[in-house]
């Protein structure tokens, strides 16, 4: 075997970009790794039911949820994607992460106190009580294929990463680059995936919580240091901006940039398609706001999110390929030649010159992945708990289903790793991720839109816009000529095909048209400009599955949206349950929830002080009546009791219903003090929520 450390010092991060890694950096990754395994198993062994494992016990306040969303907002894919669209593009790599705005409406005053006070525990049990059993079957089906697909995807893309780092035929003693097993992508993806099973799987929603906390503030932290340390690096903002393109500078893309990215595919695809998706039907994202203490913290969490933490997360993400075209403008010779989709790595890589800088960076984006994939791994548990299993094995103690929960998330983790070789297999990341998200998510997003907004929307209108849309969808993928329509001008996809005079050799080349005759006439004009002297076109033929890529999410909305509307309309069926589960209903489901008349005078009043404990083993709080007053509370509402440290993140929490007591000081049952993981010799905060 050879010497450990003369290989690191050797080996190379993406050898095709010169990268090359510190003792520094390597000690700076295992200190990262052993500290969040760590965290994460801590943080375990408070999880005692299911709950706790998908829900962290709905305990934790806004900030902790809105860092906790941007940690899985950020997935391993997102610095290499992003810096890619910025060095290609410029300022329009901005836009994916700050149109949010579209969705704050319906999410905050529709979605989140729709499954928040209806305690619901999944997307597609909202989708059986909205409508029935076979729309949420049909659910169930579309939402694990959409957050399998995310896995792999997320697995794919560390996997790049860390089979640069790691050569592991190499260090054994094999040949360099052929793995253990001949896939070292595959490999590397699979060594991920067990670091973050180990807390994952002991620790479910608080572990993830309380991880990703340190992951997101790492990721935000080392994507901006890149991008300032760059700017420094090109002699201050003057240089940097005067080294950009003109054209790099707008804040959109063009509008028709054929078969690349434009401001109205990018719209359709990722500003309303994956946008709602994210937000909406994204079991992780429904579960982080789930945990949330109350409505009002999910609400101001959302906020934080849109409004604050996203635009950092914009310039995080894609600066870095700002920075590298600036830098190719610059002359700097260390960018030239290196491909767009490397730009971050070498980029991080000139700026970070202190020993174990880099290695933060590479650390972040390592975190980008954990905190993905942790979120939806358990969505993948959850989904299959509540909406398989608890229907085949009822009533059940708890503790069974949640040793099937972590066993869920173990097979989870092994098919998103044999997903790998399925991605690996499109010519990009951002190829496979548009493709496969455009595919599942507009009839979800549709369907439960309409859900929401709509009280008339019927059962059978739903079941028919979700396997009709996803029908036409998928036959778009052969037929791309549906799509024109609606294609708002963008031109399809042709393959030319180019054979040398000189030589045995053909070239296949993509070009683009609204017709074969010009796709015919675009590929001429490419041979001429790329002076391809003694090449000839052979033949030019439709690409389908390159054709309005950014096109069929804004297509699948239309046809999900006709076909819904047309159903309710001339065909609805029965009528379907809309109590507690349309906007206009929220205040019944509020009334049920509490079991009584909200308490509307002063909330989420608050008081602090000392407790004693009161031997029960019922969970009681009984509060003193100055106090009550205090808190504008009645006996009966809902109060939420943490330890008076906020920065414990509402580790240290509960909520419990309050009754009054006949002492002066507040009381606490052992019951309750167990379950809320509180200290006796700590003093508490009260806040009243509903």
């Amino acid at each position: 075997m050879p010497d450990l450390i003369a290989y690191t010092n050797i080996s190379p991060i993406l050898s095709a970009v010169g990268v090359t890694f510190s003792i520094a950096d390597w000690i700076v990754i295992l200190f990262y790794f052993t500290g969040i395994v760590f965290l994460g198993i801590w943080f375990g062994k408070f999880t005692h039911t299911t709950s706790d494992f998908f829900f962290g016990g709905q305990r934790f306040p806004w900030w902790l949820i809105a860092i906790s969303c941007i940690a899985t907002l950020v997935g391993s894919y997102s610095f290499i994607q992003y810096s890619e669209v910025g060095f290609n593009f410029g300022m329009a790599s901005l836009v994916p992460y700050t149109n949010e705005w579209f969705v704050m409406p319906l999410f905050l005053l529709g979605w989140l106190p729709i499954v928040y006070f209806g305690r619901l525990q999944s997307v597609p049990e909202y989708f059986e009580k909205r409508f029935d059993r076979r729309t949420r079957l049909a659910v169930l089906v579309m939402l694990l294929i959409y957050l399998e697909g995310y896995i792999g995807i997320n697995l794919l893309t560390i996997g790049r990463i860390m089979d640069g780092l790691f050569d592991y035929g190499a260090l054994l003693g094999f040949a360099s680059g052929n793995g253990l097993f001949g896939y070292p992508v595959v490999e590397s993806a699979a060594l991920m995936a067990v670091l973050s099973g180990l807390y994952l799987h002991s620790g479910g929603q608080t572990s993830v919580l309380m991880t990703d906390l340190f992951q997101g503030a790492l990721l935000l932290i080392a994507g901006l240091s890149v991008v300032i340390l760059g700017i420094y690096e090109l002699g201050g903002w003057t240089p940097f901006w005067e080294g950009l393109p003109e054209a790099h500078k707008q804040p959109f893309a063009p509008i028709d940039n054929a078969g690349r990215l434009h401001s109205i595919g990018i719209f359709w695809s990722d500003g309303i398609t994956g946008t709602f998706a994210f937000f909406f039907i994204n079991q992780g994202i429904l579960m982080r706001f789930l945990s949330a203490k109350s409505v009002q913290d999910g609400r101001r969490a959302m906020l934080l999110t849109v409004i604050v933490l996203m635009p950092l997360v914009a310039v995080a993400v894609g600066g870095a390929g700002w920075v590298g075209r600036s830098m190719l403008s610059a002359g700097i010779a260390e960018v030239n030649g290196v491909a767009a989709d490397d730009i971050f790595v070498k980029v991080a890589d000139i700026v970070c010159g202190t020993a174990g800088l880099f290695g933060l960076v590479v650390a972040a984006m390592i975190a980008a992945l954990m905190s993905t994939l942790d979120t939806l791994i358990t969505a993948v548990s959850a989904i299959f708990v509540i909406d398989i299993w608890k229907l085949f094995r009822p009533d059940r103690p708890d503790a069974y289903y949640l040793k099937t929960a972590r066993f869920v998330a173990v097979g989870a983790t092994v098919l998103g790793i044999a997903l790998v070789p399925l991605f690996d297999s499109f010519e990009s990341i951002f190829r496979a991720l548009s493709h496969f998200n455009s595919l599942i998510t507009p009839p979800l997003v549709v369907v439960l839109t309409l859900g929401i907004v709509w009280p008339r929307f019927t059962a059978r209108a739903a079941f028919t816009s979700l396997t009709l849309g996803f029908a036409m969808l998928f036959l778009s993928l052969w037929i791309p000529q549906l799509i024109q329509p609606v294609a708002h001008g963008v031109p399809m996809a042709y393959s030319a095909t180019i054979v040398s005079n000189e030589a045995d050799l053909s070239e296949t080349m993509l070009v683009y048209g609204h017709s074969p005759e010009e796709a015919t006439l675009a590929a001429r004009t490419k041979l001429e400009q790329e002076n391809k002297a003694g090449w000839e076109l052979n033949e030019v033929r439709l690409n389908p599955q390159r054709s309005y890529s950014f096109m069929r999410s804004f297509y699948g909305l239309i046809v999900c949206l006709s076909i819904g509307i047309g159903v309710t309309v001339f065909a609805p069926g029965k009528s379907s349950p809309t109590e507690g589960l349309v906007m206009s209903s929220i205040a019944d489901a509020a009334f049920r929830y509490k079991g009584g008349k909200p308490n509307d005078k002063a909330p989420y009043a608050s008081v602090t002080g000392p407790f004693q404990i009161l031997e029960s083993e019922q969970q009681q709080i009984l509060i003193p009546a100055a106090m009550m007053k205090e808190l504008h509370a009645d006996p009966g509402d809902l109060m939420y009791v943490s330890d008076s440290r906020w920065w414990l993140g509402g580790f240290r929490s509960l909520r419990i219903k309050a009754e009054q007591g006949e002492v002066n000081n507040i009381q606490i049952s052992s019951a309750a003090i167990e379950a809320g993981n509180l200290l006796d010799d700590r003093p508490v905060r009260i806040e009243k929520i509903i």
